[in-house]
């Protein structure tokens, strides 16, 4: 079995269609189940997941990370993949984490992001993104994975200590402890629908020297709040 766990946080107006998609694989309904695990909404977030999820709870461990760790701890499944609640999965996301799973037999697997809102600067952003994994993947200097696509073997991620609450960066500091347990996979035909909506609202050039700037403090920064550090507080 394949669990999908996805973190919410005051989400109501893209979790729908996250869930949605998440319910609209080729693989069979029956073979994975969709954990929701909320930091605390104070909008309609887990109402709207409640029917679309197979459970839906309020983490209790801090950020992001924890809330995939949460969902994690919780899951039945022997694969754990992780998607964001404004992200969109294709039909075969599941599919073809599976069989990654089963022909490579990897303690990770990571992919690829194509924006879901149009226009040439969104997709230069994530083109640039997408680049940078396959040149650390193949050069083996990074593996820049991103907590919105990445499924890992959770026996293994949990031997690794799970992520760890950062306010950035946790998704490839779990990488370069997770290809100590085995493979790390890059395969860039397992892709989501990754959503702009915070590079167009903030600025993308801002947002990623942010993103640099916290993940080089080693990352946990006071002064920025990239990660939204109200997540799961």
């Amino acid at each position: 079995m394949i669990t999908a766990v996805v973190p919410t946080f005051n989400e109501e107006k893209n979790i729908v269609a996250c869930l949605v998609s998440l319910n609209r694989q080729t693989i069979p309904r029956s073979e994975y189940e969709i954990i929701v695990v909320d930091g605390n909404s104070a909008d309609r977030t887990r109402e709207l997941a409640a029917p679309l999820a197979d459970l839906v709870f309020v983490q209790t461990s801090p950020r992001v990370g924890g809330a995939r760790n949460d969902g994690a701890m919780r899951a039945k499944g022997e694969i754990v993949a992780f998607a964001d609640a404004d992200c969109v999965v294709p039909p075969d996301w599941l599919l073809r984490i599976r069989d990654d799973f089963a022909r490579y037999h990897p303690v990770e697997v990571y992919g690829t992001v194509y924006p879901l809102e149009g226009g040439l600067k969104n997709r230069i952003a994530l083109g640039m993104a997408n680049t940078f994994a396959r040149l650390g993947y193949y050069t083996r200097t990074l593996y820049y994975s991103l907590g919105c696509n990445t499924a890992v073997d959770r026996d293994a991620f949990i031997r690794a200590g799970m992520y760890r609450p950062m306010d950035a960066g946790e998704d490839i500091e779990i990488s370069l402890r997770m290809k100590q347990f085995g493979k790390v996979l890059f395969d860039p035909k397992v892709q989501v629908g990754f959503s702009m909506r915070r590079y167009e609202q903030f600025g993308t050039v801002k947002s990623i020297y942010q993103w640099l700037y916290i993940v080089w403090k080693g990352g946990e920064s006071s002064k920025y709040s990239y990660s939204r550090r109200e997540y799961g507080k």
